[in-house]
């Protein structure tokens, strides 16, 4: 239940993220609410989430899966250029989470 409800809680932080983006500097209000939302959501999940996994693997799934999430949707949906340095940083994010997960951080 604890790795779901931290997928749960990484897709409310990318969609924050994402709404982030459209908010224009936090001027636009419907995108300014799906962020302060999404956080709000993404925070109370991560935090059900710490009453069954450690502190330190929960948040470094949450912020390596949902940094690639927010580069990938950079690049798909916002234009964003992929280059050899981005491609690395992702892979190496997505190598430590995995090196996390089986160095028993669970």
């Amino acid at each position: 239940m604890g790795y779901a409800l931290l997928m749960a809680a990484i897709a409310a932080e990318v969609a924050a993220t994402t709404s982030m983006k459209y908010s224009d500097g936090f001027s636009k209000l419907w995108p300014t609410v799906g962020t302060w939302v999404g956080y709000v959501i993404s925070f109370v999940l991560l935090a059900q989430t710490l009453k069954t996994l450690s502190v330190g693997t929960a948040y470094a799934i949450w912020a390596g899966v949902g940094t690639a999430a927010i580069a990938a949707i950079g690049m798909v949906f916002l234009g964003e250029g992929l280059n050899a340095a981005k491609a690395a940083g992702i892979a190496l994010i997505i190598v430590g989470v995995v090196v996390l997960h089986l160095g028993g951080g669970h």
